[in-house]
């Protein structure tokens, strides 16, 4: 297994406290506010995360642009990607928080999301423990290494510009319908 060096991990780290200070400023680790997001009466956390996800694909594709990074495409395993999504929301709606928001929260000295990390440690080493048992059942439906991109044949482009425009969307409509 190929180890890491330490300043990798040191900047990983770094950016892994960093992103949970965003969250924490941003207010995505407050419980009210997720739950309120899966009740559909607040829509600021789904802001927040499609912002975020427009700048990291921002961001990625830029690196990689300029040759300072790869992509890492995983398989597609349908089944895998319905459980795991399941799973997640499942965890989510029991718990409030989402992995991240979790630290974030736990980082606060909340004693719900501390609990909650037990839980999802306890759940990563049950699906270490069942994996191998289940891993015939859940890789079956292995569509290869697919993205949009490969997928229509096209640059990558279009679909960040299209996902970053779906991001400001609202914003915009937002202001332009208060400035009347």
């Amino acid at each position: 297994m190929k180890r890491d060096s330490l300043g990798k991990l040191a900047l990983g780290l770094a950016t892994g406290t960093a992103f949970g200070a965003i969250l924490r400023r941003g207010g995505a680790s407050d419980y009210d506010l997720i739950v309120n997001q899966l009740l559909l009466r607040d829509g600021a956390i789904a802001r927040i995360m499609s912002t975020a996800a427009a700048s990291g694909s921002i961001g990625t594709h830029a690196l990689r642009a300029a040759g300072a990074t790869e992509l890492d495409v995983k398989p597609f395993h349908v089944r895998s990607v319905v459980l795991g999504g399941v799973a997640f929301g499942a965890g989510m709606a029991i718990l409030g928080y989402c992995p991240g928001t979790t630290l974030a929260a736990v980082g606060e000295g909340r004693r719900d999301a501390m609990f909650g990390l037990l839980g999802m440690v306890a759940g990563a080493l049950a699906f270490i423990r069942v994996y191998p048992h289940i891993k015939e059942v859940v890789e079956a439906t292995d569509l290869g290494k697919v993205t949009l991109p490969s997928a229509t044949r096209t640059s990558p482009w279009p679909w960040v510009a299209g996902l970053a425009g779906l991001v400001a969307a609202p914003a915009l409509v937002g202001r332009l319908l208060a400035g009347r």
